[in-house]
This record gives C-alpha cells, structure tokens and sequence, in this order.
C-alpha cells in the first residue's frame, strides 16, 4: 500500500508551459482522501514551488516539501526547516574558483535569496531566478558573509559550456560534493551527503513509512536517488533513457498527464 507520493517537478508535475493540468491536479488532490502524503521533491528552493504548492493545498500542518535538490526539507505552512544541510563559504570560493577559467556563469543560494558572483549577469540567470520566483543580487565571493550557510551552488550556461566542465571536474570535486544535472543548461553543486533520495529516506523514516510504501515520480539525472529509494520508482515518458531504465514504471510524458496516469495506476 503507497502512504507517500514523492513528486519531482520539473519535467514532472508541471507541463512543458509551468503548468499542473486540471487532470494532474484533480488526481493529486484525491490522494489527501486516501490518507497518503504528498511531498513535492524538487531543485528549486521554497519560493519557486510556492503557486504549485497553493493549488495543490499543501499548506496544511504536517505538510512537507524537499527542496534544493534535498539540501532543505521544510514544514510548508510554517516555513520550519526539518533538515538542513548546507554549505559555507570556504565551498564557495573553491568551485568558483575551479569554474573561473571556463568563464562559466556561477549562481549560488541562501535561504532566501539567489546571488551572483560576477558582474556580467547572464540571461539565463536572470530567467532562472523569474521561474523560481527568487530575488537576484550581485555579490562577490568575497562579500559572502562568513557564516553564510548556501544550500547549493550551481552553473546556468549553454550546454555546452556546461559538458566542458563536467569533463574537466576533478576527482577530488567530485569525491567532496554531490554534482549533479538536471536540465542541459545547468550543473549543481551540493553537499556529499544531500540528495533527493537521502532527503527521502531521513522523511520516510521520521514519518514511519517503509520504502516499499513510498512511490515517487521523475525524470531527470536529479531524480535517480529518489528513485533508488522508493520502493515504486515512476519515470516519466520524457525522462531520460538512464531514468526510464532505473524506473518500475514508465508514464505518459508531462504534457499528457503523465502524473496522474501513474496515480490511477498504483493508487
């Protein structure tokens, strides 16, 4: 028996315009009647899942959401931080340092707000930071406050940019962080121990769900360990060919209500 649905969005829940259909919405708000929890697992931080959590009425108490890619898992109606693990300054300055000679465009978070570190602010920063709904500010490194705690750290360029410097990480970066791409366009950069799927488990097993209970719905590189760890693993028709193979289950895409097909499915 399915008690918790773990549903990316990206890709996912949302169709190709950033939108929940009437049917995915319809399917999802029928799972509150069957007692099984929703948690929206997802890249963006808080504010960029807001509207979806709005229409999906998840601000009731005990509602959950995992964010930054499991670097944050949060009460939604009181914003009260469940997990948290983040990281500092020192972080920072190595992968910007590290991205400097590729002259890729480096973003980086706090809990609330979306920094740059070079004066030359792409476009494609400046549309991420409006579909996540998060203030955008200039900040170099060095004006970072020392305590800063930063969630993640992430590359926006053009794809090829971006596989330029994946094929030239280190070992020791990939060794010290969880590296990660969800979109061809962008490269996070988290702390070892995060990941959807850690995220997961910690809340499955503060709620008392077996994994076996646990269904999850994905399709990008992000969603793998999620996907691992849930003992019904659904990828989407768009997912990529690594998800799909992982997958017990492949749904429609998320332009044809992919979502809820899955739901009606399992649940």
């Amino acid at each position: 028996m399915i008690k918790l649905v773990a549903i990316d969005i990206d890709g996912t829940l949302l169709n190709d315009e950033h939108e929940i259909t009437e049917g995915v919405k319809k399917a999802i708000l029928a799972l509150r009647e069957k007692q099984v929890k929703v948690v929206l697992c997802t890249g963006r931080p808080l504010s960029g899942i807001e509207k979806s959590l709005k229409e999906l009425d998840l601000f009731h108490s005990g509602d959950v959401a995992i964010t930054m890619n499991g670097a944050v898992t949060l009460a939604t109606e009181t914003r009260e931080v469940i997990v948290e693990t983040t990281l500092e300054k020192a972080d920072l300055q190595r992968i910007f340092d590290f991205c400097a000679p590729f002259q890729a465009h480096v973003t980086y978070f706090d809990t609330t707000n979306m920094y740059v570190p070079h004066e030359e602010i792409s476009i494609l920063t400046c549309q991420d930071s409006l579909l996540l709904n998060t203030a955008l500010y200039y900040q170099p490194v060095e004006k970072a406050a020392n305590d800063i705690q930063i969630p993640k750290i992430m590359l926006l360029d053009e794809p090829e940019k971006i596989v330029e410097v994946m094929q030239n990480l280190p070992a020791e970066l990939k060794n010290d962080y969880y590296i990660v791409r969800s979109v061809p366009y962008n490269l996070e950069f988290l702390h070892k121990n995060v990941s959807k799927g850690e995220a997961l488990k910690t809340l499955s097993a503060k709620l008392g769900i077996d994994a076996r209970e646990v269904l999850c719905l994905g399709d990008a590189e992000n969603d793998i360990t999620m996907m691992e760890f849930a003992g019904t693993a659904v990828a989407m028709g768009n997912a990529t060919q690594h998800v799909k193979q992982l997958a017990t289950f492949v749904t429609k895409s998320n332009n044809e209500d992919g979502v809820r097909h899955a739901l009606e499915k399992f649940i």
